[in-house]
């Protein structure tokens, strides 16, 4: 076990010549690459995982078993043993017990692989210091696999200075090299180069950079380890601080490279847009004439707009995006309007199709179900101008597709595409200097520090009002054993020309699952049995566009009363009439997808109801999602209580991808940070004795690349 032998050397911080900033060990280089590390400077943030205390020598007759802890001794008896199954063992003694007593404590050391080197360092006589977590045995205590230093001397050997680091490690990567390195890492001149300005340090209790980076890799106070471990230690505050600056100022750099890029300057002529409000059954809401009035200002500006327009299930997003695809239009522009599926794009062109009927506005669908000779006329539409605004879902990013005039891209769900895919729709303008305008919307609320972390390079507007005369929703939660009573109650309802959705997360059985669920396919067959004179349908993913189209046309026409669906129905769809939404194994659903598919029902007059249906076994994260649906319908606390429960990745969804990430803050927890670094963030964009290039190289590389977007 050659490995074992001198990893607690330490690594003496002596002074050296001035290391190359991209020496690494040849060897070890590629090993490396996978953990992202690529130059010598990089290891300076390539921080602990946990430290190993082994500063302090404890004695053998004081060892408590569960501890980890640095014990030196003599080696008393040592063989190599065959039952139970080949292993070296080693019995220590203090080195000031002369072994004559068998009432004495020994450690006993074992290994179950091991070398001759093992066999040779851990001879009868040999003194020596190991390290490694007590556990009882079964002849009094011992320590599997300890690491240990042998001594030539029987004198006592002096413990560690400081806190051995345990790093982040990949397959050939010893501990001890890395600790090498990092010893190193800190002690070249751009690593340890302090960007921040004292005032600022000194305002938010910061240590230096320095500082920060020897009590990281390096640090002396065994006293300190939780904090070091939990991540409270200020060392790990300013590391925090310092990765959500570089995350603020790299977005901002973003904006202004779109900024400084020129768009259209889009004037209205108010000659369509007063048609079609007038022609709404309902009025904007004050939120809703906010949120087009932000998109107007934007739009008669000759940068591009790069806006979110975020809003809860149902209040209102998609008129006021119409309202700004006729501004575009009106002005002599085209307009993309961009979805995640088909079913959801279609509503879109179905509901624009709808206001817009009998207005001078052409509007062309374009998605992947057309036939080739479909798409193309779309395509040629597109091209030629003839088409002002363009439907569609991925279809709108092939190469086939151009615009003449491309003056707005509206993109809905905003965070299931990735940054890569808007840019390609963006470069669909075809010749044409100028960018398009983008309108992003979604349906999913972000939390406050969510939004300041991740969105710091979009204007963002807030529908926070939803449209009068709707009726909460009421939420249960009701066992799956009790589904034929909640059968009855649709039943009775539909009957009395009510609909209903019922959502199951399967289409069909499988026998991949431990755990038995609800198919869609079963659930239709048993409802249309059980349900006469009521029609039931069913609509899933595997459905081509033209059956699942004409699915939802008879459920908007109440032609169909109960659907039993799949997660399809989850966003756009919007049928007034239907006030049930039943959801099968609730538990095995995220939040954010709970409560847009709680959305579905909701949208007219009628009182509406959603109800959870979940198994008798709930894991504890389970139990949290069903109790903060059941308790809540704003959608910003669900979004907040979601991205607790699940952290930013997921609630981010691809554009995560195009946004500079963070390795160690946690905006939930470090709110406090978040705003801290947006108002360095503001301090310094200004500051010409800031280093901004030099600071952002440190923390985010490629940050250029999305900037965009």
């Amino acid at each position: 076990m050659d490995k074992c032998v001198d990893k607690l050397t330490l690594v003496k911080n002596t002074p050296e010549s001035p290391l190359p900033q991209t020496y690494l060990p040849p060897a070890l280089r590629p090993k490396l690459a996978k953990l992202g590390i690529q130059h010598l400077r990089d290891v300076a943030l390539h921080f602990p995982l946990r430290y190993e205390d082994q500063t302090r020598v404890v004695a053998i007759r004081d060892l408590m078993v569960g501890e980890s802890v640095v014990v030196e001794g003599v080696v008393e008896f040592a063989e190599t043993q065959f039952r139970p199954r080949r292993q070296f063992v080693a019995l220590v003694r203090a080195h000031d017990d002369d072994g004559s007593s068998h009432f004495t404590p020994r450690l006993t050391l074992r290994y179950f692989t091991f070398y001759p080197t093992i066999v040779k360092a851990l001879q009868v006589g040999n003194s020596v210091r190991v390290f490694g977590q007590i556990r009882e045995g079964r002849n009094g205590i011992e320590i599997v696999h300890p690491l240990f230093k042998k001594n030539d001397s029987p004198t006592t050997i002096n413990a560690a200075i400081t806190l051995t680091a345990v790093y982040p490690s990949a397959d050939g990567i010893p501990q001890a090299a890395l600790r090498t390195l990092a010893s190193k890492a800190i002690r070249i001149g751009d690593a340890i180069r302090d960007f921040l300005p004292a005032s600022i340090r000194e305002r938010e209790a910061l240590p230096s950079w320095p500082d920060t980076l020897e009590q990281l890799h390096r640090p002396s106070d065994a006293s300190q380890l939780a904090s070091l471990e939990s991540r409270t230690h200020p060392a790990w505050r300013r590391v925090k601080f310092d990765e959500l600056l570089a995350q603020q100022l790299a977005l901002r750099d973003a904006k202004a490279m779109r900024a400084a890029e020129q768009a259209p300057a889009i004037k209205p002529t108010n000659l369509i847009a007063p048609l079609l409000k007038q022609r709404l059954q309902f009025t904007l809401t004050h939120a809703q004439e906010r949120a087009v009035a932000d998109v107007l200002r934007d739009l008669a500006r000759a940068s591009p707009m790069t806006r979110l327009l975020q809003g809860d299930v149902g209040s209102g997003k998609t008129v006021v995006a119409a309202l700004a695809a006729l501004a575009a239009v009106e002005a002599g522009y085209q307009v993309a309007f961009m979805a995640p599926t088909e079913l959801l794009a279609e509503q879109h062109f179905r509901k624009l199709s709808h206001w817009l009927q009998d207005l001078p506005v052409k509007l062309t669908w374009l998605a992947g179900s057309l036939s080739s000779a479909e798409q193309k006329a779309a395509q040629e539409q597109c091209k030629r101008g003839e088409a002002q605004v363009a439907i569609g879902t991925h279809a709108l990013f092939q190469k086939k597709v151009s615009f003449a005039r491309l003056g707005l891209v509206v993109v809905d769900e905003q965070h299931r595409f990735g940054v890569e895919q808007r840019l390609l729709l963006r470069a669909r303008g075809g010749e044409q200097a100028l960018a398009p305008h983008t309108l992003m919307l979604s349906a999913t609320p972000i939390p406050r520090s969510l939004a300041m972390s991740y969105y710091a390079d979009l204007d963002v507007s807030v529908i926070d009002e939803i449209p009068s005369g709707r009726q909460p929703i009421v939420t249960k939660l009701v066992s799956e054993r009790r589904r034929h009573e909640i059968a009855e109650r649709i039943y009775a309802a539909a009957r009395e020309g009510g609909q209903a959705y019922w959502v199951c997360p399967l289409i069909e059985e499988s026998d991949k699952l431990e755990v038995q669920l609800q198919d869609a396919s079963a659930l239709y067959a048993e409802l249309v049995t059980t349900m006469p004179n009521v029609r039931v349908a069913l609509l899933h993913g595997r459905m081509n566009a033209d059956e699942k189209a004409q699915i939802m046309q008879d459920f908007i026409a109440n032609k169909v009363q109960v659907l039993v669906s799949t997660t399809v129905i989850e966003v756009g769809v919007d049928v007034p009439n239907a006030s049930w939404m039943v959801i099968e194994h609730a538990e095995r659903f995220g939040l954010a997808q709970l409560h847009q598919l709680r959305g579905r029902v909701g949208r007219g007059s009628a009182a509406s109801t959603c109800i959870l249906l979940f198994a008798d076994k709930l894991s504890d994260t389970a139990k949290q999602r069903l109790k903060v649906i059941y308790e809540n319908l704003d959608g910003f606390v669900i979004a907040r209580e979601d991205l607790r429960i699940r952290g930013p990745g997921e609630l981010l969804g691809p554009r995560q991808s195009g946004v500079p990430g963070l390795r160690y803050a946690n905006i939930e927890e470090d709110i406090d940070l978040v705003e801290a670094a947006r108002d360095a963030a503001n301090e310094l964009q200004n500051d010409p004795s800031f280093n901004c290039e030099a600071f952002l190289e440190r923390w985010i590389a490629h940050r250029t690349e999305f900037a965009k977007a």
